[in-house]
């Protein structure tokens, strides 16, 4: 029977185990977007995992989410992000860079920029600023011509991924950011090619993960998504439908993997994973699940057709979770308080268990 962890080919990789680091925000990046010395120190903390995925990481000054989030788009980002590369592998690991652009789940006070979207449809919520919590204001509506660049902008961060020493990317197709909001049927209510029926709307997570792929080889490339998530207000009318065609779309590119939340019934996601014919990673917690992702879910998970699993909040306490799945040792509790920003409490001084 096939054991969280066995090895496993994962695209141009093999993985010690499948244990994945899924990606989580922390927001202890400096404030032009560049990766610090600490955060070198917190992913190599974590380097046993088969692999980790970074946190979100904006692939151009408009894509950015939120204040202290790290940046790609730039030749300091670059050589600020070898440092975390280079840890990580001095350890043994393998880390992907997960990009993200926020869409419309930003403000011009975090980004410098008024946010974009497939439509102007605002969210009904307050975002966090470096001036306190603000309402998010109504998104700027991309033309056509500006879809292409950003297709291009996340291509362009994928080249800097590679050479700042990156095994490969994650691109965040999901939790309500601008490649879901595509997706969505009510963010996205275009009336061009990439608007209104399925096809049009999977148009532009499709065109992303081609433009990626063609810039740093499929093999380094997965995508991440949230079927049926309702994270940021998303609301996606058949479900189903619109994911099964979208992994029949993004099948012939030949992506390493399907990171997929379990947002959605089993069988829908089991299902997906049939239809897609490469790696297939699940994070059963979802998005803030009212469970953590463990060892049983893990292994019900590797049964139900998963490659790999993926596991988020037990990792911000347990920077040794592997050793500690293996021994059946406990898992330590993090302080939500020290989630999001703020010193290296809370980040690095987590310890491996004791026995």
């Amino acid at each position: 029977m096939t054991s969280i962890f066995d090895s496993y080919q994962l695209g141009n990789l093999r993985v010690s185990n499948r244990i994945v680091m899924s990606p989580m925000t922390r927001n202890r990046a400096a404030a032009d977007g560049s990766p610090t010395p600490s955060m070198a120190t917190y992913y190599a903390q974590r380097a046993t995992a088969g692999l980790i995925i970074t946190e979100a990481t904006q692939p151009s000054p408009q894509g950015q989410s939120a204040p202290h989030t790290p940046g790609l788009h730039s030749d300091e980002h670059v050589a600020a992000w070898r440092q975390v590369t280079a840890a990580v592998h001095a350890n043994g690991g393998r880390i992907f860079a997960q990009l993200l652009h926020a869409g419309r789940v930003s403000h011009p006070e975090i980004a410098g920029h008024h946010p974009v979207a497939p439509s102007a449809v605002a969210l009904n919520a307050e975002l966090f600023t470096p001036r306190g919590l603000l309402p998010a204001p109504v998104p700027l509506v991309l033309s056509t011509g500006e879809v292409k660049d950003q297709v291009e902008a996340f291509a362009a961060a994928a080249r800097r991924a590679v050479d700042a020493g990156f095994d490969g990317v994650e691109l965040q197709g999901a939790s309500g950011y601008l490649i879901q909001q595509f997706l969505s049927s009510n963010a996205n209510q275009r009336t061009d090619a990439y608007g209104g029926s399925i096809t049009g709307r999977i148009r532009f997570a499709v065109e992303v993960a081609e433009a990626v792929a063609d810039a740093v080889g499929a093999d380094r490339v997965g995508i991440r998504v949230s079927p049926g998530g309702q994270v940021w207000e998303i609301v996606e009318d058949d479900v189903p439908q619109l994911y099964s065609t979208l992994i029949e779309a993004l099948a012939p590119i030949g992506l390493a993997y399907v990171h997929a939340q379990a947002t959605i019934d089993d069988d829908v996601l089991i299902a997906l994973r049939k239809a897609w014919p490469h790696a297939f990673i699940v994070n059963p917690g979802g998005k803030f699940g009212p469970q953590h992702t463990d060892r049983a879910m893990a292994d019900h998970w590797l049964a139900s057709g998963a490659d790999l699993v993926s596991f988020g909040r037990a990792y911000i306490a347990n920077p040794d979770l592997v050793e500690r799945l293996r021994t059946g040792a406990p898992l330590t509790e993090s302080d939500r308080n020290t989630w999001y920003g703020g010193s290296d409490a809370g980040y690095l001084d987590y310890v491996s268990y004791q026995h």
